[in-house]
């Protein structure tokens, strides 16, 4: 990985409703790292997923962000206006036939795994199986995918700076991905890689949720010859059913009147003691200190 470039991170929300405890606890990792570098913090609205994005979510992220004194150094990026970059590295993998098209259904990917797993009590793999590797047969093309290798050269490893040691045989537990979708919307892993090499990010702080995802966004890095950042991934948030905190799981909204009190909650999840700051400029400070000490810058 790629370290000794001047810092840049950035936070990427997805625009589907408000900011809640868990993106925050994201948000305030990221922004403390790049603070503890003395870095380039960046807000990256991940709006390529057209159907899941809210009218007016991405504006009201960003107001929050700023009433919670984190204020990106750049302009804000948004990837519904990079549609152009994104087709430019498929063309350059389809130019080096790492990619296919794909004509399974979510159907049938499903039923054949279920039939490679005959016997077993479960299966605990569910990647994809390879059916279109070597043609449709007939069948109309919905996405692409791009083909991962195999054998040893299918085992990716990292160092997490929080998580530790990372390893995924990308060949067993993913199988070839997608890229783009049969709704013709470009896929999350080819999206953030573009624009992570674009944007020059050197160091990625997101929620462990993400963590599986990092083999396969390093593959494509290799492939597209961009660098590889270096990874931290921060606990999530959990709701009393020991649910990931979401949307969906029922995570309201963050008070923007007293954002003290959320970030000394998102701080104390991080492990980080802020209890006793009594303005945003002393808690950040407090906070940053703390970060540096405990990453070693």
């Amino acid at each position: 990985m790629n370290t000794n470039r001047a810092y840049r991170g950035r936070f990427a929300p997805s625009p589907t409703g408000p900011l809640h405890l868990g993106s925050l606890v994201s948000a305030l990792a990221s922004f403390l790292d790049a603070r503890a570098h003395r870095g380039t913090w960046l807000v990256r609205i991940e709006d390529v997923d057209g159907p899941r994005t809210v009218p007016g979510a991405a504006e009201g992220i960003l107001d929050t962000l700023r009433k919670f004194g984190m204020q990106p150094d750049e302009e804000p990026i948004w990837q519904s206006q990079r549609e152009g970059a994104y087709q430019r590295a498929f063309d350059l993998l389809l130019s080096a036939g790492r990619v296919y098209p794909c004509g399974c259904t979510r159907r049938e990917i499903a039923d054949s795994l279920a039939r490679s797993h005959a016997g077993h009590a479960r299966h605990t793999t569910l990647a994809y199986p390879g059916t279109c590797r070597d043609g449709l047969h007939g069948r109309p093309p919905r996405a692409w995918r791009v083909r991962v290798p195999d054998g040893d050269a299918a085992v990716f490893t990292f160092e997490d700076r929080w998580q530790g040691k990372q390893t995924q045989d990308l060949a067993t537990d993913v199988g070839d991905f997608v890229l783009k979708r049969a709704d013709g919307e470009w896929a999350y892993q080819l999206a953030v890689v573009v624009d992570d090499a674009d944007c020059g990010i050197t160091h990625i702080v997101r929620g462990e949720d993400l963590l599986d995802s990092t083999a396969r966004q390093i593959y494509l890095q290799q492939c597209l010859r961009v660098p590889t950042p270096a990874y931290l991934h921060v606990p999530v948030v959990e709701n009393e059913h020991g649910e990931k905190l979401s949307k969906q799981t029922g995570a309201t909204a963050l008070d923007t009147a007293h954002p003290l009190a959320a970030l000394t909650l998102a701080a104390k999840h991080l492990g980080l003691e802020t209890s006793c700051v009594g303005s945003l400029e002393t808690f950040f400070s407090d906070a940053t200190m703390q970060w540096a000490r405990r990453f070693g810058t």
